[in-house]
This record gives C-alpha cells, sequence and structure tokens, in this order.
C-alpha cells in the first residue's frame, strides 16, 4: 500500500486570442480494487461548469466550454491516491492459449481487444510473435516475453516521437518512449490474440531508476485466462504493481488522452505539462515539459492531446 499526492498542469497559451474552446478531460483515477481516490481537486481557467459521465471503457470524463475570448487555459489536478495493489508480482503464470480461446470467444468486449491495427510492417510483427511463440504455452509468460523482447530492442530516446507516432514509425525508429512501447506491445499481443488494452496514468517509483517517474506514462493491461487484466509495463519491462496510478484506459491513446478539444482562432498554441510526485516519506519529484504537435500551425486545431508518457511529449 502506498500514497501519493499528485499534481498534474495542463497550460496552452496562445499567440492571439481564441474563443469557442470546447474540451474534454480524462484525468481523474481510474475506479478499481488496486487504488481508491482520497481527494482530487480541480482547477480550471475561468471556472467553467463541468459535465461529467463515464464512457465505454468505464472512464470518468468530464467536458467544458469556454466561449469568450482569451489566451491561456490552466487545467489544474491536485489528487491524493492510495494504491492498494501488492509490490510483489501475482500473476497466474500456469493457463495455456487453449484456456484464453474458450474464456474469449464468446466475450465481444474480450474479442473487440483481440484486433490489431493495420499496419504496413505486419510483416515485422509477425516475425516478433514467430520468436515469441516458441518454448511456452503459457499466456502470460509470452506476455512477459514480449515485453522483455521491446525493453531490450528498442531504445528509449525522448523526442524522437510525437502523440500521431505510428506502429510503422516505431518499427522504422526502433526507440520512443512509454506511449509508443504500449502501442507496439498492443500490436503485437493482439497478433496473437490476447486481448489487451491501453493504459494511461503516473508511474511514482520514488527515484527507484524506473523510466519515466514523474510524469503522465503509458502502459498496458492484457487478459490472462482464470486471473483477468494483468498490467505490465514495457518501458520499464517490469508487472505493474502499487508504483502505477491508473487514469484511463482504452484500445489506444486516442481513447485515454487526458486532455483534449477545439477552438476556434488562426494562431499557434503551446503546450506544457507539469506533473509533481509527493511522497509519504516526503520525498518530491516534479517534470515539466514543453509538448510539440506536427500540426501546431494549423487553426482551428487540436487543444492539445498532451502526450502521454511523459517526456510529455509523451509520457516519459
Amino acid at each position: 500500500m502506498a500514497i501519493y499526492t499528485i499534481s498534474h498542469i495542463t497550460k496552452y497559451t496562445y499567440e492571439k486570442s481564441v474563443i469557442e474552446s470546447v474540451n474534454e478531460i480524462r484525468i481523474f483515477p481510474f475506479i478499481c480494487q488496486e487504488q481508491e481516490l482520497i481527494n482530487q481537486e480541480l482547477n480550471i481557467s475561468f471556472s467553467p461548469i463541468l459535465h461529467t459521465y463515464t464512457d465505454y471503457w468505464k472512464n470518468k470524463v468530464a467536458t467544458f466550454s469556454i466561449l469568450h475570448p482569451h489566451r491561456e487555459l490552466v487545467i489544474e489536478s491536485h489528487l491524493t491516491v492510495r494504491t492498494t495493489a501488492s509490490s510483489l508480482i501475482q500473476v497466474n503464470f500456469h493457463s495455456d492459449f487453449s484456456q484464453l480461446y474458450q474464456e474469449t470467444s464468446n466475450n465481444l468486449y474480450l474479442t473487440e481487444l483481440t484486433k490489431p491495427e493495420k499496419i504496413k510492417n505486419q510483416g515485422l510483427i509477425r516475425d516478433i510473435v514467430t520468436s515469441l511463440s516458441t518454448g511456452s504455452a503459457s499466456v502470460a509468460e509470452t506476455i512477459e516475453k514480449c515485453s522483455s523482447y521491446i525493453f531490450k530492442h528498442f531504445k528509449y530516446v525522448q523526442g524522437i516521437t510525437d502523440i500521431e507516432t505510428t506502429v510503422d514509425e516505431i518499427l522504422q525508429h526502433k526507440a520512443g518512449v512509454c506511449q509508443d512501447f504500449a502501442h507496439l506491445m498492443l500490436q503485437i499481443l493482439r497478433t496473437l490474440k490476447i486481448p489487451s488494452r491501453y493504459v494511461s496514468g503516473y508511474i511514482c517509483p520514488n527515484k527507484s531508476g524506473m523510466r519515466g517517474e514523474g510524469a503522465t506514462h503509458a502502459w498496458i493491461e492484457a487478459f490472462i485466462p482464470q486471473f483477468g487484466w494483468a498490467g505490465i509495463d514495457p518501458t520499464n519491462n517490469t508487472w505493474v504493481t502499487n508504483y502505477h496510478v491508473k487514469l484511463a484506459i482504452g484500445r489506444n491513446f486516442k481513447d485515454c488522452t487526458p486532455v483534449k478539444g477545439t477552438f476556434r482562432g488562426n494562431c499557434h498554441q503551446l503546450l506544457s505539462v507539469h506533473v509533481s510526485i509527493h511522497y509519504e516519506d516526503g520525498k518530491l519529484f516534479e517534470q515539466t515539459n514543453a509538448v510539440k504537435r506536427r500540426d501546431s500551425a494549423l487553426a482551428p486545431e487540436p487543444l492539445g492531446t498532451h502526450l502521454m508518457g511523459n517526456q510529455q511529449q509523451q509520457q516519459q
């Protein structure tokens, strides 16, 4: 068990006034057995009315609008959360693929999450799948092998990718950050017909050397028969324990974007994201990142699909 106090501040600055900003945020801790929300305070520029709902993936979502002219938008989330998951790995390593197919065959939700994206270099993915499929019939061991493969063969390099980077581009770069590694792992696992989903959140390992600490982070959850969903973090090649705080789940990053929206105005925007994590022992870790978009000169333009993985360029 661990308690973390996390501040997540998203700031948009526009070179000219913009209007009719319509936004959607997914920055609420996910409701699940592995964590519980103690307190959360939201502060948003101009104090707009929030309309909340639960989406298809059971994420809590809030929408708001700012109609009048403005040159800055700041969204602050200050939360205290307790992770109740164990610090030890507790995964069923005995169930096999025949059991997996029995449990998924008549489940439309799970079947939906076994379909890989259509990419140009699917042949490279199949080669990776072949290398992972030898010597073990265990679903959990195969998932572990996939995480290990990405960790060993893809370099962790900040700044060479963005929120729009495709799996084909990740395969070409052989490098990226947490969002990229999550998308790559989803493609591999779904090719193996293992249901898997994207997860956004934070990683809070208290300066233990893990990649992505103190910023928004991304990992995946895979379905293991006779067990259920298990989180695994390919950026750090580890199963998810009480170091991870979950915000949202979905098919990919687009389903979990912390902040996104549109506005009217012909101008460039700057996006910065600041995350700080306070630990129970009094230590503090914080990081601020400027986020770049490929289409930053377009207008109207997306308000920011903030990056995950934080460099904040996504991720970590």
